[in-house]
């Protein structure tokens, strides 16, 4: 039976989310990827105790999570109670819907009668009682945004969740969702966007801001930009790229002469901060302060090691962030 380092907590950082008394990790893992059906219990199970010898106490899961849908759930329940059965309570265990799950018009999108079927269907999936962590995966043009608020607050008064979360919500959207959750007084404490040198909407929108005033945490994933930020594309595009092999996320055609020559510029700047490309892409994500978490992925051990690493300097002087950004912005 696996046993936890007792170091676990030596070294890792913990920010609160929003104005609750929830803290998460600065890095948390994602089970997005690499905990489908067709993945190695071993493997999996070593990336998640891997984690949480180092101080990643937070798994991010989706109903739709696989392939298969429901897979990585079914997986990381394996996990839980094989390794981790004497670990829950030192574990933030999140999950979501909002994303085609089953057949008919009740698998999708954000109606009440979705998102408590769903939760469901997640807890019997992991054998849990409760998550930390409910999310919407994504707003909902046609729902009422009344009633998927309500369902949320029902899914924590329920004793399911303990606290809400939206996932994909842009600054307006999130304020409007946000003042039906202060009326009810729901525990509404993170919002979960995409975000990374090449993807900053959450600054344009001006969601980084209104979260960062209103007390809210966001936690942010594809930081790596489906890893285009690591070594693996200074030289071109690899021919066992996931790009060749499942190209849903990071197109071929998307990677330019012109993006490869930002990203062997951005590679000079972390190898002069004394950081790999990841690691230096990781941190400054959290140069500011704003961001309560950054979800990574991985498919080997030494992936997470060499994340974490990212910790020892995530300050960027001034001069590193105006030329960081003429690089991006050129």
């Amino acid at each position: 039976m696996y046993i936890a380092q007792e170091t676990r907590y030596d070294t890792m950082r913990y920010n609160r989310c929003g104005k609750s008394g929830l803290k998460l990790p600065e890095i948390s893992l994602g089970l997005w990827h690499n905990f489908g059906s067709n993945n190695n219990y071993d493997t999996m199970a070593q990336l998640c105790c891997t984690a949480f010898d180092n101080g990643i106490t937070h798994f991010d899961l989706a109903n739709n999570y696989g392939p298969t849908p429901g897979a990585a759930e079914e997986n990381f329940g394996r996990i839980l109670k094989k390794e981790f059965a004497n670990y829950r309570d030192e574990l933030v265990i999140s999950t979501k819907a909002g994303y085609d799950m089953w057949p008919g018009p009740y698998g999708n999108w954000g109606s009440k009668k979705y998102l408590v079927a769903s939760l469901n269907q997640s807890l019997q999936r992991m054998g849990l009682e409760y998550v930390d962590i409910f999310y919407h995966h994504r707003p909902d043009p046609k729902t009422p945004l009344e009633e998927t608020a309500e369902a949320l607050d029902h899914i924590v008064k329920s004793g399911k969740a303990l606290y809400v979360g939206i996932s994909n919500y842009n600054k307006e959207q999130t304020s409007a969702i946000a003042k039906l959750f202060k009326d009810m007084r729901t525990p509404f404490i993170i919002n979960q966007r995409k975000y990374s040198l090449f993807v900053r909407d959450i600054e344009t929108d001006g969601l980084k801001h209104y979260a960062a005033e209103n007390g809210i945490g966001i936690i942010t994933f594809s930081p790596l930009a489906q890893g285009l930020l690591t070594e693996r594309y200074l030289n071109g595009i690899p021919k066992d790229s996931r790009i060749r092999t499942d190209g849903r996320f990071l197109k071929e055609e998307s990677i330019t002469p012109e993006i490869l020559e930002k990203v062997r510029k951005l590679n000079a700047i972390a190898r002069e901060r004394g950081q790999s490309l990841a690691q230096m892409a990781l941190a400054w994500i959290l140069r500011d302060g704003d961001i309560t978490s950054v979800l990574i992925g991985a498919s080997k051990t030494s992936q997470i090691l060499d994340n974490l690493n990212m910790m020892e300097n995530t300050h960027f002087s001034q001069e590193e962030r105006e030329k960081i950004d003429r690089i991006l912005t050129n």
